[in-house]
């Protein structure tokens, strides 16, 4: 009688789909290391005066190895010009104002900016090539040194405000070069401080973007301004910058 038992249900097998073993899986990595490193030394005050923009050129012209160029502060137009291409209003804005500058020129400010070693709404750049060479159209190598002095005005003072800045980098790092770098611009500083209208270091810092997209800390009160590029200061009205 055992077969008028009622036999016990028992679960279907669990059949999976058969998937496809790969013992490696083939393709290409891309990327791209840019590295770009700036240095800026000490302000130094110097006397006011006409002949003094004049001799910032002679300031740096030793240490260079091609021509220097003046790089004045962008007009009120420009004056969210940055070489950022996530924000491209921006980007044709700086391309605008940096069309008729050396290919030399537009590497250091590119650098320099990136690395918010100068801020070119209010200060004035001297730059020149100051190690390495150049490729065929002109630009610098990655290991190639480029900076000046970057300068402005102290309206509590009227004397000009001046310190050295110097920046390199792209695709490839050299180890040497942020020594050299470093040389460089204890000989800057050394020219600096060897002009006749040098008055001496300053403790006061330069005007520095706010916290945020755009605006500068107040030299005077340390108020920051919350409106982008403001050219005056809300709180106590000092001027935050200066085209000399």
């Amino acid at each position: 009688m055992g077969f008028l038992r009622r036999r016990k249900s028992e679960p279907e097998p669990d059949i999976q789909a058969p998937t496809a073993a790969y013992a490696a899986v083939g393709g290409r990595q891309y990327s791209v290391a840019l590295a770009y490193l700036a240095r800026s030394g000490d302000l130094i005050r110097l006397t006011p005066g006409p002949e003094v923009l004049r001799s910032l050129p002679r300031i740096v012209e030793p240490l260079t190895l091609d021509g220097i160029e003046v790089v004045s502060p962008l007009p009120l137009e420009l004056a969210s010009a940055a070489p950022v291409i996530e924000r491209l209003s921006d980007l044709e804005q700086w391309i605008v104002a940096r069309r008729q500058a050396s290919p030399v020129t537009r590497h250091s400010l590119f650098v320099l900016e990136q690395t918010e070693a100068v801020d070119m709404t209010i200060d004035t750049l001297v730059c020149g090539l100051l190690l390495g060479e150049t490729d065929t159209s002109g630009y610098p190598t990655f290991d190639a040194i480029t900076g000046g002095l970057a300068s402005h005005f102290d309206d509590l003072t009227g004397e000009l405000v001046v310190r050295a800045v110097v920046g390199w980098g792209g695709k490839g790092v050299r180890g040497d070069t942020d020594r050299i770098g470093a040389k460089l611009l204890g000989g800057l500083l050394t020219n600096i401080l060897a002009n006749q209208y040098a008055v001496g270091l300053t403790p006061i810092e330069r005007p520095v973007p706010a916290a945020g997209r755009g605006g500068l800390v107040c030299a005077h009160c340390g108020f920051a301004s919350a409106h982008d590029r403001a050219f005056y200061c809300p709180k106590c009205g000092m001027r935050l910058g200066g085209n000399p």
